[in-house]
């Protein structure tokens, strides 16, 4: 930790303020104040990070490299204050000067970097990974835009830039020496020349991360793309100007916008156009860097682990064979044994469709020369294992990704226990079948310094005042809580510090949103990326059984309910975006009602973000993780959510089976079937209808969605989501529909006795220990990369 006296912070901020911002503290704005202390406190990462860089160059040993689309990174700078022990210096500097450091938290951007679960993993495992000092980089891409900021109009998601850019980003450094050549489309000369006809640079750019206590930093290297070719100044003064900037454009598109909508053929070209990018820049990057201790490419799987999260950097396999024979001269089967031995895949998904493929026409378009390989890796795939054609990785003229990141994996890793057995029984069970030791299991985590102690610091001063310091890098330590669960002060302080984060809940939504809430209602909360195996069509059919059945009898002894949802629906997803506006309908009608009153509130606030999350979880009494059994792959906010001490309503699905092992299944609401009983109900034709015929309730909910009760200006709005409902309902939302309303029934009894509830808090929190991001880290390093730590 960081023994910095306040006097001797207070002058590194002032110069900062005086000497790069140009300002005097007379005249310096909140965003003055904020640059100032956020390199200020950069400046104290410097000497861990370069400190870790010459230990790791030292040792010699094995580096990871983490490739991946998203870094759902948030805010940085509580972060760093925290990890290096400088938040309340900090905070007595900026109180001397008359300025708040909660207003200045609040006026950094979010880095708009990713989209939900996948991108807020990676950026937990790369503070575990410094946390742990096990050496490593991240490798992603520095979007202009990010994802998008989500609006609402008239209810429905509109879509806007992201502007987290547009003001100097003071946690990154520039490396312009740091640049590589990224080339696209062209053609192949004789046999496997190729002669590309587009190309970019890829521009790294540096932010350090620093671990628990400052005591090892890694770095997130991001590539920004620029033009190879400068701007045509003849082209542009004969008049053709879109010409003369086309170079420029190309450049700037690639690294402007997360996930593009692909529904057009430019934009699955501009999709795969990204991950090459990102996949070839990185690749070259550590090629170099082998290169600058070691002339023999056989040592490479000795020193590096590569770990492709999904599939977006699947690329990474025939890049690599493309690197060593092209560029450095090795042959094929010496390439691809080594690629082999670098690479490794986390797989992030059960869903077939949500496996990327991409057409012959197009990869061999845009990258003829990888065509080309992924032909060859699959010739010597199928003649090696005599496969079936379904298992191949080129079929029906699709480039089948996922198949194609796992035949060249030494390692593909499921990320919860049941998710693990899924893909060898489902997704993956014929390449299982081939490959029977390459599949092994390491259930997510999340880092607990961002998600308990930065985020939730009057839960955070609860544990430590009752078990003591240091359950923030042994989070394992949490059981001893069970000790004191029949403490009544315990169980108190417990209730209390969460009561004190609803109060700051309800006071933002007051603030932000024009919505009064009533802080001891039960506030229950899905925040999640807009899919429909995620089911928040299920909640919102139970919310407004809930909203009608109070206004029948509102004298019934109701236990109050905020309803909080939030989460994206990606831009050319037409259901998710019809359940958005569903809800906003719903929440206007709900919140508008008189009967109801305070008994029950739905609460939407636009562009859920890493920043929201942290003001919600700590808020939260109920989390719903109510996805269709055997669809969602782990998840990552349930395990935050009961390490604050909610409790979970949700099926058995995912990291959910875990925690519910963990907690104890009397302190988790269990609805739903199985994965296996899902299989099941798939068989039964008119599932659906059957469903409904059998619930006079669900009848009931879904008859007022189409008499327009929630659209009474537009009461055909549903008629096409009611009659998917009735028809197809492909993740059994009816099916589940009555189970979930009986079991939030108990919810409603749990929370009436408060002392009860407070007990089956504490009982969540002491069972979350084994939901650290270091746990999964330090699986990854022993059965994965082969790592140690450097510390």
């Amino acid at each position: 930790m960081n023994d910095l006296s306040a006097e001797a912070l207070r002058i590194r901020i002032t110069q900062h303020l005086t000497y790069t911002l140009g300002k005097d503290k007379p005249h310096a704005s909140l965003y003055d104040w904020r640059m100032a202390v956020s390199y200020s406190v950069r400046d104290l990462i410097i000497e861990p990070w370069f400190a870790a860089t010459r230990k790791t160059y030292e040792a010699q040993g094995k580096r990871v490299y983490y490739l991946s689309l998203e870094f759902l990174i948030g805010r940085i700078l509580g972060d760093a204050m925290m990890n290096l022990g400088l938040f309340e210096t900090v905070q007595d500097v900026l109180e001397g000067e008359g300025v708040s450091l909660a207003d200045v938290i609040e006026d950094e951007p979010d880095a708009a970097l990713g989209n939900g679960g996948l991108g807020r993993l990676a950026a937990c495992f790369l503070e575990s990974m410094s946390t742990l000092a096990c050496p490593a980089y991240g490798y992603g891409i520095r979007y202009e835009h990010g994802l998008f900021r989500q609006l609402f109009e008239s209810g429905r998601q509109v879509e806007h830039p992201e502007d987290w850019l547009n003001q100097p980003h003071p946690w990154e450094f520039e490396r312009p020496e740091a640049r590589y050549t990224i080339s696209f489309k062209g053609h192949l000369d004789g046999q496997s020349v190729w002669q590309p006809s587009e190309t970019v640079y890829a521009r790294a750019y540096d932010m350090p991360v620093v671990g628990w206590q400052g005591k090892w930093a890694n770095t997130l290297r991001l590539w920004g793309a620029h033009p190879t070719e400068l701007f045509d100044l003849e082209q542009f003064n004969s008049g053709d100007h879109t010409a003369a900037a086309a170079p420029e454009a190309l450049a700037r598109t690639l690294s402007r916008v997360l996930y593009p909508e692909d529904t057009t053929d430019s934009g699955k070209e501009l999709r795969l156009k990204q991950e090459y990018f990102l996949t070839s820049a990185a690749l070259q990057d550590i090629l170099r860097r082998f290169l600058s201790e070691y002339d023999d490419f056989a040592q490479l799987p000795d020193k590096v682990a590569i770990q492709m999260n999904d599939t977006h950097p699947a690329l990474a396999g025939p890049e690599l064979i493309r690197l060593l024979m092209d560029e450095h001269g090795l042959d094929w089967n010496a390439a691809k044994r080594i690629a082999l031995g670098c690479l490794n895949y986390t797989n992030h998904t059960l869903l077939p469709e949500a496996l990327e493929t991409w057409s012959t026409w197009l990869m061999g378009r845009v990258l003829p020369r990888h065509m080309q390989i992924i032909e060859q890796i699959d010739q010597e795939h199928r003649a090696a294992t005599k496969c079936a054609a379904d298992l191949a990785i080129v079929k029906h003229d699709q480039v089948h990704m996922g198949t194609l990141a796992f035949v060249m994996a030494s390692h593909v890793n499921g990320v919860s226990a049941l998710h693990t057995d899924l893909m060898k029984e489902t997704v993956f069970s014929g390449l299982h079948g081939l490959y029977p030791a390459r599949v092994l299991n390491q259930t997510n985590g999340v880092t607990p310094r961002r998600w308990l102690r930065l985020s939730n610091p009057a839960l955070s001063k609860v544990l430590t005042d009752t078990i003591g310091a240091g359950w923030e890098s042994d989070l394992a330590r949490l059981s001893e809580l069970n000790t004191f669960e029949d403490d009544r002060a315990v169980r108190d302080a417990i209730g209390a510090a969460k009561r004190h984060n609803k109060l700051a809940l309800s006071n933002w939504a007051s603030d932000r949103l024009g919505i009064t809430l009533n802080p001891d209602a039960v506030f229950d909360v899905q925040i999640k990326r807009m899919h429909e195996y995620k089911r928040q069509l299920l909640n919102v059919f139970e919310t407004i059984h809930r909203w009608s059945a109070i206004r029948s009898n509102p004298e019934a002894g109701w236990t109050p309910r905020v309803k909080i949802f939030g989460g994206k629906a990606a831009p050319g997803y037409f259901a998710a975006k019809e359940i958005i506006r569903l809800i906003n309908d719903v929440a206007n009608v709900v919140n508008n009602d008189p009967v109801v009153g305070d008994l029950l509130k739905v609460v939407y606030p636009a562009n859920y973000n890493v920043s929201m999350a942290e003001r919600l979880i700590p808020a939260t009494d109920l989390s719903e993780q109510i996805s269709t059994a055997g669809k969602e792959a782990s998840g990552t906010g349930n395990m935050k959510f009961t390490m604050n001490g909610a409790l979970t309503i949700g099926t058995l699905d995912g990291a959910n089976v875990e925690i519910r092992e963990q907690v104890g299944a009397e302190n988790f609401f269990l609805f739903g079937m199985t994965a296996a009983e899902v299989r099941d109900r798939y068989l039964i034709e008119g599932h659906a209808r059957t469903a409904i015929l059998d619930s006079p309730t669900l009848q009931d909910v879904l008859q007022m969605i189409v008499e327009g009760r929630f659209s009474p200006e537009d009461t055909d709005r549903y008629n096409g989501l009611v009659d998917a409902t009735w028809n197809h309902d492909p993740f059994l939302v009816a099916s589940d529909f009555d189970s979930y309303l009986a079991v939030q029934a108990e919810v409603d009894l749990a929370f009436a006795d408060e002392d009860h509830w407070n007990r089956l808090a504490l009982r969540n929190i002491a069972g979350s220990g084994y939901f650290s991001s270091d746990r999964t880290i330090k699986g990854y390093m022993a059965d994965i990369w082969d790592t140690r730590s450097l510390l």
